[in-house]
C-alpha cells in the first residue's frame, strides 16, 4: 500500500505532503499495460493528484488533474478523493519516444503544447476550475506554475517515477511543499536553498528502502522526509501531523455506466438497439467491460423517455 504524511514546520511557515507511491503506479502500468514513458507521465500525475487529494479538508471532496496536449500521450488524467483513493488513465498508454538528451523519459513530449485544468468539487453547487497553459509538460512543473497562477499560492512539486528495464515500477514518489499565510522571510531562502540542491527524489526513495527493509511503509515516507529536511534551519524543523494511504480504487459500477448509457439521447441509442442490438461499454480507468443486451438497452430507453 502506498503511504503519504502530512506536516508543518515548527514556525508554521509552510506545509508539506509527502508520499512513496510506488505500489500505486505499479497498479496502475499493469491495468494499462504501459511503455515506459507513459508509466513516468501516469505516475506523476497519479502520485500528485493523491497528494492533492488528502490536502483536502472535508470528506467526500474531490479533484481531477488532467493535463491534454497535442503530443502522443494525448492525455493524461487522474480522479482523486480526499480519503486518498485515486483513478487515472493515459489516453494513448503505447506512447514510445527516445530519451531526452539527459537521459530521462520524455513525458514533456509525450504531451507537447497543451493546458492543464483541475476541477475541485468541494461539494458546492458548481465545481470550481482552474485551467493554464502547459509550461513543458512535466507534470511537476506545471503544477508548480498552476498553483501560483491559477491558486495563487507559492507552491513546489516535485515528483519521479522510476522504470526498470523489465517495465515494473522501481520507485515513484512525490512531494508538495506550501508557503503558509504567514511565512517568515528566512523559511523561504532556507527552502530555496534546500530545493536547489535536492537529488531526484526517485533516488532518496530507493536509498530510503534499501536500506530500511523491514520498516513500515509509513515509516518510509517519513524517513524520506527526514533526510530531504535535514540540511533545514532547526526553527524550520519538520513536524508530521499524520499519516495517510494512497490506494488505487475506480468506483466504477453498472448503475454508473447506465447513467453513461442514458447521457447518449434517445436517437443515439435506438439506433444502437436498431443496428446491434447490444452494447458494450469499458471504463477507461479501471478496463472493466460492461455488456448490455437489447433487453436491458429498450429498459433503459424506456426510462429515458
Amino acid at each position: 500500500m502506498s503511504k503519504a504524511l502530512i506536516a508543518m514546520d515548527s514556525s508554521g511557515s509552510f506545509r508539506v505532503c509527502a508520499a512513496i507511491t510506488t505500489d500505486l503506479v505499479q497498479e496502475a502500468a499493469r491495468i494499462h499495460e504501459t511503455t515506459p514513458t507513459a508509466s513516468a507521465g501516469l505516475g506523476r500525475v497519479l502520485t500528485a493528484a493523491g497528494m492533492m487529494g488528502i490536502l483536502m479538508k472535508e470528506p467526500d471532496q474531490k479533484l481531477t488533474v488532467n493535463f491534454k496536449g497535442d503530443g502522443p500521450a494525448k492525455q493524461y488524467l487522474a480522479t482523486a478523493y480526499s480519503d486518498g483513493r485515486v483513478k487515472g488513465y493515459v489516453a494513448n498508454p503505447y506512447v514510445d519516444l527516445p530519451l531526452t538528451p539527459e537521459g530521462k523519459l520524455d513525458v514533456g513530449g509525450s504531451l507537447g503544447i497543451g493546458e492543464l485544468s483541475v476541477i475541485r468539487d468541494l461539494g458546492l453547487k458548481e465545481p470550481y476550475m482552474g485551467t493554464i497553459a502547459l509550461v513543458n509538460g512535466e507534470i511537476a512543473e506545471d503544477l508548480t506554475a498552476y498553483f501560483f497562477i491559477s491558486e495563487q499560492q507559492n507552491t513546489s512539486v516535485a515528483l519521479g517515477v522510476r522504470v526498470e528495464r523489465d517495465l515494473s515500477i522501481g520507485a515513484a514518489g512525490g512531494m508538495i511543499i506550501q508557503m503558509l499565510p504567514d511565512a517568515r522571510e528566512g523559511a523561504v531562502d532556507a527552502l530555496e536553498k534546500m530545493i536547489s540542491s535536492m537529488e531526484p527524489i526517485t533516488t532518496t526513495i530507493r536509498r530510503v528502502v534499501s536500506e530500511g527493509k523491514g520498516l513500515s511503509a509509513a515509516a518510509l515516507v517519513r524517513r524520506m522526509v527526514e533526510e530531504i529536511f535535514a540540511d533545514m534551519p532547526q526553527e524550520y524543523r519538520v513536524e508530521v501531523l499524520e499519516e495517510r494511504d494512497i490506494t488505487w480504487h475506480c468506483d466504477c459500477s453498472r448503475e454508473r455506466i447506465e447513467q453513461a448509457l442514458m447521457t447518449i439521447g434517445t436517437k443515439d441509442l435506438r439506433e444502437i438497439i436498431e443496428e446491434d442490438g447490444q452494447a458494450e461499454l469499458q471504463c477507461q480507468f479501471c478496463l472493466k467491460k460492461y455488456q448490455f443486451s437489447r433487453e436491458q438497452l429498450q429498459s433503459i430507453l424506456e426510462d429515458i423517455q
